[in-house]
């Protein structure tokens, strides 16, 4: 005699009657959701982690050397940059200075991950939060808010074209003292104006000169943030995540809004000329971004990528987008030519220099210096060549409409981040606008790349004896 089993039921072991499959639906559902709830509590507590880490961080900048510029003596920090974290500062040891470093990439890179699973005014506030606390903390990691006011006073103060000469010629000044060794002796490697703009600081106080710059950044960082908001409504791609992929982003708020860098006035304009190109206001693109280049060159890097684009492809809107760049390029050359003369012509040479001293601080550099391998002229031209090589194939891919232009963009900028010869931390801010307004997902991973090739830099800089390399 066999039992009957209910429709569906199947027969178990010794005569039982097996039951698991009886809701079906009911447990995939009641998992699926407490899978929403785990993937909530982490995202909500990996954004909310990372401008606590960054508080902690410009906490320990007021008393630890390695974590603002080599040229500042902490604790009182010079000329009063400490700020008001002063008062609450506390000293790291290098090992805990690393933990910190990497906890602080750690949180960011898993509020990426699970950003849409956050609120996106708990992003919004966590972007503010982080932003402020680094804004009030003390300079940190890079000299270069510093080499900014050496050249405005060598213009305007001193009468000295800062492109044809560095500031090793005012060592009586006494901001002389706070500007970077490797700065010392090398011109301006900035665009002309930028130069230009810094003139309006050059005789304000250090530590005046240094929360300007700061707070310049900051306000960047935000308007970047705003123009991302909006072209990624435009591009249909997720607005909280897009704004925590740059705005949380250590390299970009704590390095870059830290150390007051002009990458991020120039990352403004250049995002405000992609959103104008998505807008189709082809003109104010074009003046836009050439605008973005007067400040620092790489912004130049999405120029030729909108030209051509698919929203410009109509011959009189890529009529308008190539006459502003024109007038622009030409008032910016007149403005140059006034104040500097031909000296700004050395900028590309310069440039070449710095790049050729970046040592292990680039992945080409690194993997020279680990075999002790000389870098000759023909290598630097052999990896110049390949980057043309690939920005030309990915142009031409743009052109045929094989390729997104923002993705292209992208692509183009992690390949000269990666064939650079001098790799800066806050270089993959450049990367990070373009990516935010791409559902990629090769181009996510890329930016988690240029993520942690920059980390790994920051947090080796940490080390005294690390230039062993």
């Amino acid at each position: 005699m066999s039992v009957q089993a209910p429709l569906g039921a199947a027969l178990d072991g010794a005569g039982e009657v097996d039951t698991r499959h009886r809701l079906p639906g009911r447990s995939p559902l009641l998992q699926q959701l407490r899978a929403v709830e785990r993937a909530q509590l982490v995202g909500v507590s990996a954004t909310i982690f990372v401008p606590l880490l960054g508080l902690l961080l410009c906490m320990a900048g007021t008393r630890t050397p390695s974590l603002v510029p080599q040229s500042i003596a902490l604790w009182p920090l010079a000329s009063g940059m400490a700020g008001p974290l002063q008062y609450v500062g506390i000293h790291l040891s290098v090992g805990e200075v690393v933990t910190g470093l990497v906890a602080v990439l750690a949180a960011y890179l898993v509020a990426v991950r699970y950003s849409d699973h956050v609120p996106a005014r708990v992003t919004i506030w966590a972007v503010i939060a982080f932003t402020v606390i680094v804004l009030v903390g003390p300079p940190m990691f890079s000299t270069d808010v510093f080499s900014y006011q050496a050249y405005a006073r060598m213009f305007a103060h001193y009468h000295i074209n800062p492109y044809t000469h560095g500031p090793d010629v005012i060592q009586l000044d006494p901001l002389y003292n706070y500007i970077g060794a490797k700065w010392i002796a090398t011109p301006s490697v900035y665009g002309p104006l930028f130069t230009l703009l810094s003139a309006i600081f050059a005789m304000t106080s250090v530590a005046f000169n240094e929360f300007a710059f700061k707070l310049i950044a900051a306000l960047a960082s935000a308007g970047t943030m705003v123009f991302i908001w909006k072209a990624a409504k435009r591009r249909g791609v997720s607005q909280p995540r897009a704004l925590a992929l740059f705005g949380l982003n250590p390299l970009v708020t704590l390095y870059g809004v830290g150390g007051g860098h002009n990458d991020l006035l120039m990352l403004l304009l250049s995002t405000a000329g992609l959103y104008a190109t998505l807008a189709r206001r082809d003109g104010a693109a074009g003046g836009l971004i050439t605008t973005a280049a007067a400040v620092k060159l790489t912004g130049a890097i999405t120029l030729p990528f909108a030209l051509a684009s698919e929203t410009g492809h109509e011959h009189s809107r890529r009529k308008r987008f190539v006459l502003a760049t024109a007038a622009v390029t030409a008032v910016v050359a007149a403005m140059s030519y006034l104040a500097f003369g031909t000296g700004v012509l050395h900028l590309s040479s310069t440039l070449q220099q710095v790049q050729s001293e970046g040592a292990w601080q680039s992945l080409p550099g690194f993997f020279f210096s680990i075999a002790r391998l000389p870098v000759s002229h023909a290598v630097q031209l052999a990896d110049e060549a390949v980057l043309a090589g690939i920005v030309a194939w990915l142009l031409r891919r743009v052109w045929q409409r094989r390729l997104d232009w923002i993705e292209g963009a992208a692509w183009a900028t992690f390949a000269v981040l990666a064939t650079a010869w001098s790799l800066l931390p806050w270089y993959v801010c450049w990367l990070m606008p373009l990516v935010a307004l791409t559902n990629n997902r090769r181009l996510w991973r890329i930016a988690t790349v240029a993520t942690l090739m920059g980390g790994t830099i920051m947090i080796a800089g940490a080390f005294p004896s690390w230039n062993w390399l």
